[in-house]
């Protein structure tokens, strides 16, 4: 069976990864798993680069077949930021209490109909070879005035999912799983993988 390391140390994106790729033949382990901890600078332009950066050079450190993903909120109304700044939006190393505290402040006079948001992720699974495979899934909703919901992380107390009038942090993992960006970006990768010699 091959092993397939994330490239991250988030207990709650590692539960949806696993969850999503059951059934693949793959060994799914964490940096934790591996007793590492890297970080990689994120300082590309757009998700894409990002999350090939950190699964390339993941990828050289360890060996192993690597899967990186950069996502973020984008908000119509701030110009689609805080974008590739999400995780770090009030500050290098702040909290999600802290940046969903800086996006309720800037967006407190924006009326309901514009506050038109999205999530966005970029998958990236990198070979030792050098060969890369990208997916991409977004999320469309739109930001509430306060937050609800105890389930999710980042943003997801604040981001009314479209169609269903709840937060993505008032879903359980399974409903989750079925419409966020995250998981539409790794289903799209699953099928990629599973319709070609990737897994070689």
């Amino acid at each position: 069976m091959k092993r397939l390391v994330i490239a991250s140390n988030n207990d709650g994106k590692i539960k949806e990864i696993r969850k999503v790729f059951s059934g693949l033949d793959l060994e799914i382990v964490s940096l934790k798993d591996l007793g590492l901890s890297l970080s990689i600078e994120e300082d590309k332009p757009d998700f894409a680069g990002n999350s090939y950066k950190k699964a390339s050079e993941v990828s050289k450190y360890t060996g192993e077949i690597v899967l990186a993903d950069d996502s973020g909120l984008e908000v119509e109304a701030l110009g689609n930021k805080p974008g590739v700044y999400s995780s770090r939006f009030a500050g290098e190393h702040a909290t999600d209490e802290e940046n969903n505290k800086k996006l309720l402040r800037l967006m407190k006079d924006i009326p309901a109909e514009k506050r038109k948001a999205r999530f966005r992720c970029v998958i990236t699974v990198y070979w030792p070879d050098g060969s890369y495979l990208q997916a991409e899934g977004t999320c469309p909703g739109r930001i509430g005035f306060e937050p609800k919901g105890n389930e999710g992380f980042g943003y997801d107390p604040l981001f009314i999912v479209d169609g269903l009038n709840k937060t993505m942090a008032e879903l359980t993992l399974e409903e989750k799983n079925k419409i966020s960006h995250r998981a539409m970006a790794l289903k799209s990768m699953k099928n990629l993988l599973l319709s070609g010699s990737f897994l070689r």
